[in-house]
């Protein structure tokens, strides 16, 4: 089964939290209420530069599928 590229999660235990998870390499999960990111893989030996840069792109790509998302809810 593929996962889809971006996942919503929640958790009542952080009710003011927006959590978006990341299933492609590198993964992590974002926390949208304050940009915090959790990282699932080892980055070590990545070039510092491309990982930035990589994950200035995908953390507005998180931003824009959460903003998608809940225009459905609308």
């Amino acid at each position: 089964m593929n996962l889809p590229k971006f996942l919503l999660a929640d958790n009542s235990n952080y009710p003011e939290d927006i959590f978006v998870l990341h299933t492609e390499f590198p993964r992590f999960m974002i926390n949208l209420k304050d940009d915090e990111v959790e990282w699932f893989e080892d980055l070590a030996g990545e070039k510092e530069d491309d990982i930035a840069n990589e994950l200035e792109g995908l953390i507005e790509q998180a931003s824009a599928f959460y903003d998608t998302e809940m225009e459905g809810y609308e």
